[in-house]
């Protein structure tokens, strides 16, 4: 409800309770008020009830995102570990090329010598003319022990020669399978640390949309409180204006019970002067009757005297009768007709739509209109015997009758139907002691007053 129609029910209110009970603020006004406000407090009791089921379900996805946020910054956290230990690997890698480069360096300074003693000798071989001829060298021997000299000095060469070559190739292969491993090493850590990279920020991302929803969800049910906390102030301000609307329902009932007991009150004192006034009429033509008996009868017989007829007082016009013709369909009390248990406070009568409804006892009406689950309805006050009563009368298809208006009992107010929550053409009737309330404390079981 927009808080202007509040402040709007508010002044007439305020306006109401000003003006005299008679004038504009009849009793079935202040019930149409009444219903109003009902129904207001009812949505926004409902939109109370929705933004709580929102905030609820806003504070679930928070609760989920918080998680996801979590467990992101484990994965986040544990790849960034993998990303330290990586880069820890990758400053080992490289103390290890550089210690490798090193023995790197030793090895190319070794290939680069042998590559200068090969060179040398190969010269030396060019400038003699030829390949070295070992076995010149040995059958140039003047002796066997120049000749073992020289055979070893042969065998000396050969095999320097020999392991010259071998440490050679060796050391050429061992730089290469080095100098791959040391890049292949370095290249995977690499390839890793980018792909851990990568992973830390699409990590990073997602928390960062995160934390964005969790922003957007935050500003959401800061709204969603904002809008509860109004509706919630707008659902006081109407409960306050129902209690004025109730206040001022009373006390137009009271007038119209007062009415009533006036009125009553005014018929009484019309029937006892009628029932005088024929019990006197009744006792002059006695005596009438008696005189001109005396007079025509014999001077010496005794005058006869008839005494006048018991008269019968009239029947309490001022009880209950049935409002309706028909079959009684359901009785005073708990009852389920399909929606659970629930007290049903009057009781009902079936019979065809059109059917004619009664007022069970003369008094004033009270209110005539629509009510809720009532559907159409008629409620009379009545005074009986001192006694306040309200009776009513529910799901009517037609009324006939205005409020303010005084009935007499047996009057037809409106006709029977199967408005508001009905199951069928039927006339709900209560009975209530006092004035009728909402909350419908005072009603009494029908039976009890009309009969069966």
């Amino acid at each position: 409800m927009k808080k202007w129609m509040l402040t709007g029910l508010s002044t007439v209110l305020a306006v109401s309770i000003m003006a005299p009970a008679a004038g504009a603020n009849t009793l079935n006004e202040l019930e149409q008020k009444q219903q109003q406000i009902e129904q207001e407090k009812n949505e926004l009791n409902s939109g109370i009830n929705e933004k709580k089921e929102a905030i609820s379900t806003n504070a679930s996805k928070l609760e989920q995102i918080m998680a996801k946020i979590t467990e992101l910054d484990d994965q986040i956290n544990e790849t960034q570990g993998k990303i330290t230990e990586v880069e820890g690997e990758i400053e080992q890698t490289k103390v290890e090329i550089a210690a490798l480069k090193q023995s790197i360096e030793e090895l190319e300074k070794k290939i680069a010598e042998r590559d200068q003693l090969l060179q040398d000798r190969a010269r030396a071989i060019q400038l003699s003319g030829g390949s070295v001829d070992y076995i010149d060298v040995l059958l140039g021997a003047n002796s066997f022990i120049d000749f073992i000299d020289r055979f070893s000095a042969v065998n000396t060469l050969i095999e320097a020669d020999r392991e010259i070559m071998r440490e050679q190739a060796i050391d050429k292969e061992l730089l290469a399978k080095q100098k791959k491993q040391v890049e292949t090493k370095l290249a995977d850590q690499e390839a890793r640390q980018a792909e851990l990279l990568n992973l830390k920020a699409s990590l990073d991302s997602q928390k960062n949309e995160q934390a964005s929803l969790v922003s957007q969800l935050q500003a959401e049910q800061s709204r969603l409180a904002n809008e509860k906390s109004s509706l919630e102030s707008n659902y006081q301000e109407a409960l306050e204006i129902s209690s004025d609307l109730e206040k001022q329902i009373s006390a137009e009932q009271a007038r119209l019970a007062e009415v009533a007991r006036k009125a009553e009150e005014e018929r009484q004192r019309k029937l006892a002067a009628e029932r005088k006034a024929a019990e006197e009429a009744e006792a002059k033509a006695a005596q009438q009757k008696a005189a001109q008996s005396q007079s025509s009868s014999q001077p010496a017989s005794k005058p006869s005297y008839e005494a006048p007829p018991a008269v019968s007082a009239p029947a309490n016009s001022g009880g209950f009768i049935r409002p309706a013709s028909g079959r009684l369909s359901s009785n005073y009390g708990g009852r389920n007709i399909g929606s659970g248990h629930e007290n049903h406070f009057g009781i009902d009568i079936a019979a065809p739509t059109g059917t004619p409804i009664m007022a069970a006892a003369s008094g004033y009406v009270s209110y005539a209109g629509p009510m809720g689950t009532y559907g159409n309805v008629i409620m009379v006050t009545h005074s009986i015997n001192g006694q306040t009563h309200t009776t009513v009368y529910a799901h009517l298809s037609a009324i006939s009758v205005s409020v303010n208006q005084s009935v007499s009992q047996g009057q037809r107010i409106g006709s029977m139907g199967s408005t508001g929550r009905s199951t069928g053409p039927h006339l709900h009737f209560e009975i209530h002691i006092g004035t009728w309330n909402g909350s419908r404390s005072n009603a009494v079981n029908p039976i009890g007053y009309i009969g069966g």
